[in-house]
């Protein structure tokens, strides 16, 4: 009973390291959100209104969502290591615009106690690149 008990622990500690290997890091997360999409010049601000979504990479950055299909990456200038994907972010802000002079609290999902906070940095915006006409030669 002990021998098969050990087993069965030793498969379970096993698997959950192999499945704690193949999480991707946070760059390699940033890489895969990014590919195949050219940076464009960082910008101070970004319209709310033209926000459809944002998530978080853990520990990395804040990949905001634009109704025109253009993704902006933030790389907090501060609090960055704050950054987890299960929190919700709280931004309050005196106009119609999300700045890199921003703060943007962070909340736990789970409990909506507050988890930190970060400034954010410049927005940098990443475009799919046009497709070339297949009739020009």
């Amino acid at each position: 009973m002990k021998r098969s008990f050990f087993i069965l622990l030793s498969g379970a500690l096993l698997a959950g390291t192999a499945a704690q290997a193949k999480q991707p890091t946070p760059d390699e997360q940033l890489a895969r959100a990014i590919e195949g999409r050219v940076a464009g010049k960082p910008k101070d601000c970004l319209s709310q209104r033209d926000i459809r979504s944002s998530r978080i990479i853990d520990r990395k950055a804040i990949i905001y969502e634009t109704s025109g299909g253009t993704i902006y990456v933030n790389i907090p200038d501060s609090g960055a290591a704050s950054l987890r994907r299960d929190y919700v972010l709280v931004t309050n802000t005196h106009s119609d615009q999300l700045c890199s002079v921003d703060i943007v609290r962070l909340l736990d999902a789970g409990s909506h106690m507050p988890a930190g906070s970060v400034g954010l940095g410049k927005f940098v915006p990443y475009t799919k690149p046009a497709k070339a006409d297949s009739h020009q030669r």
